[in-house]
């Protein structure tokens, strides 16, 4: 937490930013969403209820970092056998891999407030590079004191990349369960130091 005389704030870019120092996602303030193609004609929304992550607003801020964790379990998409089968061995394997990971490895580039982070994904000890596209929605000081910011982020993934490759083809063609996976997350950042 920042003393009322530090300012929470700094101008760069054009942007009003957070000040230098690890910020830590609020679990009240986060959706770690997903969408999935199903019977190749509509889509299916889920989320993981249970993720964390720190990011660290580095001086420079195109050297800021980014790790977060996923429980595997937390997986929700509203129907209680479809969850069941996600954790099991077909998909997630939660029991033997309980974590997703993602980690930062730079920024790549800044528009605006757009920002592409790159980073690595691990699914099942399966790492591969992911690219998020990151939009910055802004920064202040909540009614409880805390400095915070709020951010949104998109990436496709393959899940087949993953090892994630379980499906049933269908009798009028293409599969049960598609192969792109969109990644949609929202969240808010609480200053810790």
């Amino acid at each position: 937490m920042t003393s009322s005389t530090e300012s929470v704030t700094r101008e760069w870019n054009g942007l009003t930013i957070p000040a230098a120092g690890t910020y830590l996602l609020d679990a009240a303030h986060k959706r770690v969403g997903f969408v999935a193609r199903h019977m190749m004609v509509s889509k299916v929304r889920g989320e993981f209820a249970d993720a964390s992550a720190t990011i660290t607003i580095a001086e420079e801020p195109l050297a800021s970092s980014v790790s977060a964790t996923i429980q595997a379990a937390s997986i929700n998409t509203a129907q209680g056998d479809r969850d069941g089968h996600l954790r099991s061995g077909d998909f997630l394997d939660a029991e033997k891999y309980p974590t997703l990971e993602y980690r930062s490895t730079g920024v790549k580039s800044q528009e605006g407030s757009e920002f592409v982070l790159t980073g690595e994904l691990t699914i099942k000890d399966v790492t591969r590079p992911v690219e998020l596209k990151v939009e910055f929605e802004g920064v202040g000081r909540s009614p409880f004191g805390q400095d915070i910011f709020g951010f949104s982020a998109t990436a496709e993934i393959d899940r087949e990349d993953f090892g994630l490759t379980w499906n049933v083809a269908l009798e009028s063609g293409g599969v049960l369960v598609g192969k792109k996976i969109k990644i949609e997350i929202e969240g808010e950042a609480i200053r810790q130091s």
